[in-house]
């Protein structure tokens, strides 16, 4: 189960729960997965409804290694991912959001 507090992200990956979380290297490899873009332009993407696939895959795949996963952009490419592309999408920009702002209290 994952914990919004500290960030986490859980999403059903061929079959298995993950739960994935943006550490500060996970925020350095996404970086430098970017190349010339920025996290900032990323958050811009995400909340215009911009995004691309390719920043969904790498956003995933950074957060599953910050949450102790060893599955590359390649691999997680070609798994399954429960509730398709979708909900893969809304686990990123969740995932982006949370290495950001606290959740609301309810």
């Amino acid at each position: 189960m994952a914990n919004p507090w500290t960030g986490e992200v859980a999403l059903v990956i061929d079959g298995q729960p993950r739960v994935m979380k943006l550490t500060l290297g996970a925020l350095a490899e996404l970086e430098s997965a970017l190349g010339e873009g920025s996290l900032v332009e990323m958050v811009r993407r995400f909340e215009g409804g911009g995004f691309t696939a390719r920043d969904v895959l790498v956003l995933l795949a950074a957060g599953l290694r910050g949450g102790g996963h060893e599955i590359g952009a390649a691999e997680l490419g070609r798994a399954d991912i429960e509730g398709g592309p979708m909900v893969a999408a809304r686990a990123a920009a969740e995932l982006l959001a949370r290495a950001f702002v606290l959740p609301e209290t309810t």
